[in-house]
This record gives C-alpha cells, sequence and structure tokens, in this order.
C-alpha cells in the first residue's frame, strides 16, 4: 500500500494521468528552446554511392530539445515546459500546449520493469481520474526502445481545462541508459487521439537519456 501511495503522490493519481502538478511547478514554465544539435545521419549519394552527411531534424512542427534533467526528446514548436519535483529520479517534466488543451510528461518510474509499473496503476491501489476507461495495453517496440504501451479516456484530469473527454497514451519502456521511464501524451478525444499518439510516437523517436547511446532519430 505505501508504493502505492508514493506513486500517487509523485506523479499525480497515476502516472501523471490526473495530477495538476503546475500549482507546484518549480520555477516560472519556459518555452522548450532548440537546445540540441542535429546529429549526422548517412544518407547514400546518388552520384558516387558513397554515403553524405544529412542533418536530422524533427517533423516540420517539432522541436528538438536537450532537458536539463540530461534527457533529448522533440515536442511541438513553442510549448511551455515546466517541472514538479518527483520522490524518484528526475524531476517530472511537462511540455504543455498554448491553450493547455495537450501535455507531454516524461518522468522516471520507480518500478523495475514497465509491466509492473502498469499493474500497479491499473490495480485498485491507485485512484483514477473521473470516467476512465482502459482502451489498450499493449507492448511495443520501436524508436530503440522496448515497453508497453497503455492507451486511455478519461473525462477529466485533474487541475487541467475542461476540454471534454482526454485521450491518453502512456509509453512507460527501458531506455539506453538501463533506466525505465514514461512519457504520456494528453490530448482532446475529438480526433480520436490522433494528435496524441502523433505527439508521443515523435517524442518517443527523439527520447535519449543522458547516459545512452541512441540510434539517429529518423527524419
Amino acid at each position: 500500500m505505501g508504493v502505492a501511495v508514493a506513486l500517487a503522490v509523485t506523479l499525480g493519481l497515476g502516472g501523471g494521468s490526473d495530477d495538476g502538478k503546475d500549482r507546484a511547478s518549480t520555477g516560472t514554465p519556459t518555452v522548450a528552446s532548440p537546445s540540441f544539435s542535429p546529429q549526422a545521419s548517412e544518407d547514400p549519394g546518388t552520384d558516387s554511392g558513397s554515403p553524405s552527411p544529412t542533418a536530422v531534424e524533427p517533423p516540420h512542427g517539432y522541436t528538438a530539445h536537450q532537458d536539463p534533467e540530461g534527457f533529448r526528446i522533440a515536442v511541438p514548436d513553442g510549448w511551455r515546459r515546466s517541472t514538479v519535483a518527483s520522490q524518484f529520479g528526475m524531476d517530472v517534466v511537462n511540455f504543455r500546449s498554448a491553450s493547455g488543451d495537450r501535455r507531454i510528461q516524461v518522468y522516471q518510474v520507480a518500478e523495475s520493469s514497465p509491466e509492473a509499473s502498469f499493474q500497479l496503476f491499473l490495480s485498485d491501489e491507485v485512484p483514477k481520474p473521473p470516467g476512465f476507461r482502459k482502451l489498450a495495453l499493449e507492448s511495443v517496440e520501436g524508436a530503440g526502445v522496448s515497453g508497453t504501451r497503455l492507451e486511455y479516456v478519461a473525462d477529466s484530469l485533474r487541475g487541467e481545462p475542461d476540454i471534454g473527454t482526454w485521450h491518453v497514451y502512456d509509453e512507460r519502456f527501458s531506455s539506453a541508459d538501463g533506466r525505465i521511464y514514461a512519457i504520456a501524451s494528453y490530448g482532446p478525444d475529438t480526433d480520436g487521439g490522433a494528435g496524441a499518439l502523433r505527439n508521443l510516437t515523435t517524442a518517443l523517436e527523439w527520447f535519449c537519456p543522458s547516459e545512452g547511446v541512441c540510434p539517429a532519430p529518423a527524419n
């Protein structure tokens, strides 16, 4: 029971699904800055057949960001960053759209595996947001990580604007440094979660911890 209480307090009722953490954010929210220098990838040349370096950049509309917590990620242009102290590992980092109806959250997972983390989250020990309904829970491979992804909807999230139904993708995964992280993407259900899923997959493609060696992100 103590572990469940710690998880709920640290991550806000289920891995950040219902946190209202900006009320306790450290410092003033800032715009995520493009402080990452694009890596070079090998792109076969058409003339000589020899590889030539090509700068790797995020998809149009996204900014590559080297976070003060040490990880690299890509988030939509102009989103604002804030942090909340965590009881485990690095600070919880939130990136929000200007209107507040979309969010990406990054944090370090305390449990021994993604599966164990979700087993706890989905148990009766951890409170859920109003109207919580699980849509899918599946193992995923890609972007150099191995993890588990939960998809769900909720009627409201504490501390977040009233936009109707929220659609959430929450992925917890083992990363290149051997630690387990979570990236959760939130958005309105009006598009069936398509925007939240796109933000999640882009963030995952670009995620790299400070002590890991990660594959170059795809264009």
